[in-house]
């Protein structure tokens, strides 16, 4: 029983803390969890991994079995991890793909139970509810039941200190559509919290594609070129990096470039080699010390729009 087990002492002075991290887990493939772990155990932090539902692949490499715990499971497991004796080791939590709209609020029970333990704990969530309806471009085509869309919204948006979506994602938590960086900025910075990092924005390069952040009043663009029919599990991988380098003590415009710079060298290397999933297991390297550069900008209004 767990009140059985004596609670652990806090993490030694230099140890860096853990992470739970809340989202889908598959058997091949470096998407949900299987990238978030993999990113964060690589980068020093030990992990409690949460599967939210268990897939044999991504599902947009085919239909597949969806193994979700039921409710009652669900519920029984966050609890759990809710009187841990150790849950004063985590100093983080991100969550992403959830297989249940249920899911969501017993998410949020943990959220609030890690902040309890330790006020200082910060959380991350990376909306993972929809995408770009063609190739990442056109409408934003949600793929989670809209309850799942609304409970992210209502439940985790305004517990969160930082937020991932893509600029679909975005829209649609907003109920809003974009043309502009001047929108993503206006939206990001009434989402709620303090730091929102909006993957897939406008680039100011022709051909590339760039990575948003609004932090108060401050804007940067990170851009590198675009690469196109890109393997899953860029986002996922992006809200992991970014997590950890602001564990890590960076400046968010540190974060941002070094996060940025991380995912295109890993995308580009996948790419080269022709895989169909994103290559961490050989590129580890890339996530600690990543070489690839990225153009950053400071964006500031003029003229009812934004200018480097």
């Amino acid at each position: 029983m767990l009140s059985a087990v004596p609670p652990s002492a806090p993490p030694h002075a230099g140890d860096k803390p853990a992470v739970i991290s809340i989202s889908s887990h598959v058997a091949r493939g470096t998407v949900g969890n299987r990238a978030v772990v993999f990113a964060l155990e690589s980068l020093g932090h030990p992990v409690w991994s949460v599967p939210t539902v268990t897939l044999p692949w991504h599902p947009g490499h085919g239909p597949s079995t969806r193994l979700v715990p039921d409710e009652a499971g669900f519920a029984g497991f966050v609890s759990d991890l809710c009187e841990a004796p150790w849950l004063g080791e985590v100093g983080a939590v991100i969550t992403g793909y959830f297989g249940a709209p249920s899911q969501v609020a017993h998410a949020a029970r943990l959220v609030d139970a890690v902040k309890r333990r330790n006020p200082a704990a910060v959380f991350l969530c990376d909306p993972v509810v929809g995408d770009g309806a063609a190739g990442g471009e056109g409408a934003a085509r949600l793929y989670q039941p809209e309850a799942t869309l609304h409970a992210i919204r209502d439940e985790l948006i305004r517990r969160a200190d930082m937020a991932t979506p893509n600029r679909f994602e975005l829209e649609l938590l907003t109920g809003l559509e974009f043309s502009d960086n001047r929108h993503l900025v206006e939206a990001a910075s009434a989402l709620g919290p303090a730091r929102v990092v909006v993957t897939s924005a406008f680039p100011l390069l022709r051909g590339g594609i760039g990575n948003l952040l609004v932090e108060g009043e401050t804007t940067l663009l990170a851009e590198h070129r675009r690469i196109e029919r890109v393997p899953h599990g860029l986002g996922d991988l992006t809200g992991a990096v970014f997590l950890a380098r602001i564990l890590a003590g960076a400046s968010s415009e540190k974060a941002l470039q070094s996060t940025t710079a991380a995912v295109f060298e890993i995308l580009a290397r996948t790419t080269k080699r022709g895989a169909d999933e994103l290559t961490l297991e050989t590129d580890a390297d890339v996530l600690r010390s990543p070489l690839a550069m990225v153009q950053m900008r400071r964006l500031a209004p003029a003229g009812g729009g934004l200018r480097a």
